[in-house]
């Protein structure tokens, strides 16, 4: 028998916008504004819990029509905030009509993440310490850089991370023009001097042949690694660019579930596993995954959610490091503190912070 107590008696979604928010673009796409969505549960003890997506303007309409649609569902079947694993199975029959791999999933992710926060906080523990700690430091890097920064607009975002004591850099390439990439990775790492790493990211925007000869021609500036040149789906892209450059490559973030992560062990050609929280569900999707990586010595540097990577990266053998963006700092009760290139776990239950009801605008 479920506790009654532990019950979600209420779920409330929100939108939100950063207060960093402004127009930029990597070689894929152009996004106006970084927006969120919320998802606050409640339980019928008193207990609430968060979880948030990272939206941008893409199909808002179909994004919160599935967010409606599972919380109609959950407070309609009745959940227990520790009950993640039994809702994501029932979730994945119910939504399997029109595909529960994909915008299905990525919905579910978000009431995952606020049930395990809610989970946190009844237990009065965080949830590095609630999962079991590997007691290792989570160095995070500085990313950013995008395409339609100016140069001087690039320059003074990595340098600003240098300054804060980050230890790593990553800058948007696959430019119409590859001598722009190759001009303002080679600014960057004279404004950076050698200390401090520089990866590259394409966004999956640059060819297999453009990619091997980018990546040959920034070998002097010791790239430290090529996250997503091609396609997400073009496994021997990936193969080939590994072998022809020797470059690491990283990839991940597009991945609903495991499919790309074992074609490309298998393939041998990935170097770092970049999940993304929500995408995978959650925590369960996102340490299974992180654990599958482990098993082939593949190392986990997840995708976007610091405040969430950052205490699972404590809970799984193979952490490399998390993503830093500042895009949720001035609307949330508690920042994450990073010094010297490394993050601080919160000692707070859960996740050990909340979105500011200020900040956000409930959606009906």
């Amino acid at each position: 028998m479920q506790d009654t107590k532990l019950m979600i008696k209420d779920v409330r979604i929100y939108s939100a916008l950063s207060k960093l928010s402004r127009p930029i673009a990597d070689s894929t796409h152009d996004i106006p504004a970084i927006k969120f969505y919320v998802v606050e549960l409640e339980t019928a003890g008193g207990v609430t819990g968060q979880g948030y997506l990272l939206a941008f303007h893409y199909s808002p309409n179909a994004i919160e029509g599935c967010l409606k649609d599972l919380r109609k569902f959950v407070l309609e079947r009745g959940y227990a905030i520790n009950q993640t694993v039994k809702l994501q199975q029932d979730w994945d029959v119910e939504t399997e009509y029109f595909g529960s791999i994909g915008l299905q999933r990525w919905a579910y992710g978000a009431i995952n993440v606020a049930m395990w926060d809610a989970w946190g906080k009844y237990l009065r523990q965080p949830i590095y310490k609630l999962l079991g700690t590997n007691g290792k430091k989570i160095p995070v890097y500085g990313s950013g850089g995008w395409i339609n920064y100016t140069l001087e607009e690039l320059l003074d975002e990595v340098t600003a991370y240098k300054a804060r004591g980050f230890q790593a850099v990553k800058v948007k390439v696959g430019s119409p023009d590859m001598e722009r990439d190759i001009e303002r990775l080679t600014k960057c790492r004279e404004a950076l001097g050698p200390g401090v790493k520089i990866m590259m990211d394409a966004n999956q925007g640059m060819s297999v042949s453009d990619s091997i000869k980018l990546s040959d021609t920034v070998k002097p500036l010791g790239i430290h690694w090529f996250e997503e040149p091609v396609s997400n789906k073009d496994f021997a892209g990936y193969q080939i660019i590994r072998n022809k450059t020797g470059i690491s490559l990283a990839m991940g973030e597009r991945e609903y579930d495991l499919e790309a992560l074992k074609e490309l062990i298998r393939r041998n050609a990935l170097d770092l596993w970049q999940p993304d929280m929500l995408r995978l569900g959650g925590v369960e999707g996102w340490r299974n995954s992180a654990l599958l990586a482990n098993a082939y010595q593949i190392p986990c540097l997840p995708h976007y959610y610091k405040d969430y990577d950052v205490p699972l990266l404590a809970t799984v053998p193979n952490p490399y490091g998390s993503e830093s963006f500042d895009w949720i700092d001035a609307i949330i009760d508690n920042k994450m503190e990073i010094e010297n290139g490394y993050a601080k776990q919160r000692e707070g239950n859960g996740w050990g912070f909340s979105f500011k009801h200020e900040f956000l605008t409930e959606i009906q």
